[in-house]
């Protein structure tokens, strides 16, 4: 027996005979139809909107088909059926729908929001609860699916959101771009709407049990994430900054549309590629859909597999193993030679420095000086300051030396500046262990234990791995669909491929750190 993706794939080769650049269009839209859900087309006039619509509708089997262009002055007559003049005289107030939209399976409204408040309401009643109140009675409407199309997006300030939100699959039909086939098009003749589905049409009895099998599909874990990252970037750029407001009721339907992509795959849960269908339904203005569509494609990139794992929470674990690991095993400043003096055990650095005719003088810099820039004074082994000596530390850490040997024995001097001289060469802290030097009395135990955490972090990490990688190879095989592109669904596949190689870079710095422990 035939699957149904297969059957899908001829019927949109049917669809696309003789259609240049409307594959994409052409197969979300068959899509939406599958799924229950209506559609609106944007873009100029001339772009083949009807025609897609029309031989949409050639995909089911059905007679009924209503299409009509809108206009500002079209009346509620001209779309729903003129009264019955019989019942009329009757006084019952009934129009003759036979042919007109509540009767017909497929409808196509050309420039929707140009027709007044009278029709459009009765149509958002038609769509809501697919009823149509014909007098007195209330009438059930056979409309699968309703495509609306208009070179603009409904103005703002007219009331028209609740109607353009039951729109949820909403494409944009853009001018032909490849030379190419727009001098195939100039080449052809008329294109026909009319195609050939013997033996593949839809019938209301398939599309009716799809239906019902279609709620049986799983969101997967991977497409719940997905969704959440859009939200969360959604209420980041703002209502103000978008102009979007996706309510619960579209995410509900746009879940069920991303189901349907799933059933006629022959799959029983979505993936990372029905997601990014998401695109095509949340979008409001030509001016956000760019946006839109980076935002969802961008979500489906950086998503990957459903690992189990945290991954922030393996990632904030090797974090502190890092900083437990340079904490605990490596010197995290300069370590200077100094040497305590007096009761108080203050630090000091030692300097021995010739001076004339005093010979070889010893005294001590305190080190709590080194990062001041103020002259002082040493002292002397007994603490007492060398007042004949003035010390200042400069920007790069050495201490630079004047003296004024007639100030030891006369203050008067100590007061005149050109008494003072420079001594050459001036005073460096000799420094026993630079930053980021091991440490050499380290706790044994500690680096077993050390070693035993980063060794169970890299097997779990190992573990995630292989399991993503088994993921991938059942994966690559579920990768075509008939709704998404081929170059589109390429971002699918770069997912995994990123997520694999983030997991063996996790994996690459617990090997450092297990460098850094050493033996």
């Amino acid at each position: 027996m035939e699957n149904k993706k297969t059957r899908i794939n001829k019927i949109l080769k049917k669809l696309n005979n003789g259609l240049h650049e409307r594959e994409e269009i052409n197969a979300v839209a068959l899509l939406a139809a599958l799924a229950d859900q209506n559609i609106f087309l944007l873009g100029p006039p001339g772009t083949a909107k009807s025609l897609v619509s029309r031989r949409l509708s050639h995909a089911f089997q059905t007679d009924s088909y209503f299409e009509y262009l809108m206009q500002k002055f079209s009346t509620p007559e001209e779309i729903f059926g003129p009264i019955s003049i019989s019942e009329l005289k009757q006084d019952n107030y009934i129009r003759k729908t036979e042919d007109f939209l509540p009767t017909s399976d497929f409808a196509f409204l050309d420039e929707i929001w140009k027709s007044g408040p009278a029709i459009l309401n009765t149509l958002l009643t038609i769509i809501n609860e697919k009823k149509f109140k014909n007098g007195r009675e209330l009438v059930d409407v056979p409309l699968k699916v309703l495509i609306s199309a208009s070179n603009e997006t409904p103005p703002k300030g007219q009331g028209l959101e609740a109607l353009y939100d039951r729109f949820l699959v909403r494409l944009y039909v853009p001018p032909m771009h490849n030379k190419n086939n727009f001098e195939s098009l100039l080449q052809a003749g008329e294109t026909s709407e009319k195609i050939d589905l013997k033996g593949l049409s839809i019938t209301h009895d398939e599309w009716k049990s799809w239906k019902s099998a279609i709620k049986k599909v799983k969101l997967s874990k991977e497409t719940y994430n997905i969704i959440s990252d859009i939200r969360l970037a959604l209420s980041k750029k703002g209502k103000q900054d978008l102009g979007v407001y996706v309510s619960d009721r579209r995410w509900q339907k746009a879940a069920h549309f991303l189901k349907t992509a799933a059933f006629f795959c022959d799959r029983k849960e979505t993936n990372l590629v029905d997601a990014l269908l998401l695109k095509h339904c949340l979008w409001t203005t030509e001016d956000n859909r760019d946006s839109i569509i980076k935002i969802v494609e961008d979500a489906v990139r950086n998503s990957g597999f459903e690992t189990g794992f945290s991954l922030k929470e393996l990632d904030d674990e090797k974090d502190d193993l890092d900083k437990e690991i340079n904490k605990e095993l490596f010197h995290s400043t300069d370590i200077y030679k100094t040497i305590t003096l007096g009761i108080e055990k203050k630090a000091y650095y030692k300097s021995v420095r010739e001076f004339g005719y005093k010979g070889r003088v010893t005294f001590y810099i305190p080190v709590n000086k080194k990062n001041t820039k103020k002259e002082f004074h040493p002292v002397d082994k007994q603490g007492e300051e060398l007042e004949w000596i003035k010390c200042e530390f400069d920007n790069q850490g050495s201490c630079n030396i004047k003296t004024n040997i007639r100030s030891q024995h006369d203050v008067y001097y100590s007061h005149q500046n050109h008494n003072w001289e420079d001594v050459q060469n001036s005073f460096t802290p000799k420094v026993l262990f630079h930053k980021g030097d091991k440490k050499t009395d380290i706790n044994l135990r500690l680096i077993k234990e050390l070693k035993t955490a980063v060794k169970e972090l890299a097997k779990k990490i190992q573990s995630i791995t292989q399991k993503i990688e088994k993921q991938s190879v059942g994966f690559k095989k579920e990768l075509d669909t008939p709704f998404v592109l081929d170059e589109t669904r390429d971002i699918a596949l770069e997912s995994v491929t990123k997520q694999i190689k983030s997991m063996k870079l996790r994996h690459k710095d617990c090997e450092r750190l297990m460098g850094l422990i050493g033996k």
